[in-house]
């Protein structure tokens, strides 16, 4: 790999396309397209929650100037999403994105209570999982995709007042929720927001509970680049008992923290649009991505809010290529890694790989630049 030739051969566009590919960090709330929030907007009488109701505009909105402007506008776009109807079409057009990326499965992290208790939507938990799970059969009897959920603590709801005392009720009544849906395709516990300020050890209680009921540990932790970040990841790894970290970037700080990481093979949920566009990295030029990966970490590319951001999956993979000069082999590596760190059910999972590995046979050879 040579990551200073940042020219792309013709056909590993073509080539990244094709590829089958699986997504392990991407937010339900975050696939919402434009059109659709102007939708929801006005099904609910929102519209003056909206800057615009001109779909090609509003993608404006999505300009942020730093992350907690990010996080603002996600809990506003949370807010359209109020009935099981709502939830059924976003996770519906969330499946249709994966069939036209060749997207074979999904982890979608939900925040359930945001929808239950932030806002005054009068949604019963009940509906926002029977919501889900209608869109999550549509999605697998129309385009022969898996979608698995991740259960996600809103960590801004959990410290409060002047000293950020925490409070364990949001988090308790998250791992309630992710324990009822088990049989519903959740199969992790995570939390996200806004680090700073907010560790990740007071959430130990959840996660061991958590993964005591057969749940994965899949904290965000490690999105920023600053001092702290790298010590939010390794207490995601030793109080929450981390299966995947989520971004993990901040590790890059700490020699100790990059090691644990790759002697316990914990994979990193890497976003690399989204960290420039929540200005995490101010140059992908700059993004540590080939650097963690040189140093043998298992990373995954996401695309997080992918509308949020201009971005898709497709897209983070051409990113692979274009920015950090990654061939077709390394695509593929990186592409298999994801698949091998799903935490879907075992069969599940070599099915995917054995499909991924079969057409990667096909194709690697004839994508290369070299052949």
């Amino acid at each position: 790999m040579n990551v200073n030739d940042r020219a792309t051969p013709h056909d590993l566009d073509a080539f990244i396309e094709e590829m089958p590919k699986a997504e392990l960090h991407v937010h339900l709330e975050g696939t919402m397209l434009p059109s659709t929030a102007v939708e929801l907007a006005v099904r609910h009488d929102l519209t003056h929650t909206l800057p615009t109701t001109d779909p090609e505009l509003l993608s404006g909105w999505f300009e942020f100037t730093d992350f907690a402007d990010f996080i603002r506008v996600i809990v506003a776009s949370q807010n359209l999403i109020r009935t099981s109807d709502d939830f059924a079409l976003v996770t519906y057009q969330a499946g249709a994105d994966m069939a036209r990326q060749n997207i074979r499965y999904r982890e979608l992290t939900v925040s359930p209570y945001n929808h239950t208790h932030y806002f005054d939507k009068g949604l019963a938990f009940p509906d926002l999982l029977d919501g889900l799970e209608e869109g999550r059969k549509s999605v697998r009897a129309d385009f022969g995709v898996e979608i698995r959920w991740v259960f996600d603590i809103g960590r801004n709801f959990c410290f409060s007042g002047p000293d950020r005392a925490y409070d364990p009720e949001p988090a308790d009544t998250t791992l309630r929720y992710a324990l009822a849906g088990r049989d519903y395709g959740v199969i992790g516990l995570g939390i996200g927001g806004d680090e700073e300020g907010r560790p990740p050890e007071p959430f130990a209680h959840a996660f061991q509970v958590a993964k005591r009921e057969g749940l994965a540990s899949v904290p965000h932790a490690g999105e920023s680049l600053r001092d702290w970040s790298a010590g939010h990841v390794k207490g995601s790894i030793d109080a929450l008992g981390a299966d995947r970290i989520g971004h993990g970037v901040g590790a890059i700080r700490d020699p100790r923290v990059l090691a644990l990481l790759r002697d316990r093979a914990i994979p990193l949920e890497v976003c690399p649009t989204s960290n420039l566009k929540t200005r995490v990295c101010r140059d992908l030029r700059l993004h540590p991505f080939p650097d963690l990966d040189a140093m043998g970490l298992t990373l995954t590319v996401n695309s997080d809010d992918p509308p949020f951001f201009g971005t898709t999956l497709t897209d983070e993979y051409r990113l692979l290529a274009t920015e950090f000069g990654y061939g077709p082999e390394d695509v593929v590596r990186i592409a298999r890694n994801a698949f091998a760190s799903a935490l879907c059910g075992p069969a599940l999972r070599r099915a995917l790989l054995e499909e991924f590995e079969a057409w990667a046979r096909r194709h690697t050879m004839e994508a290369s630049p070299e052949s």
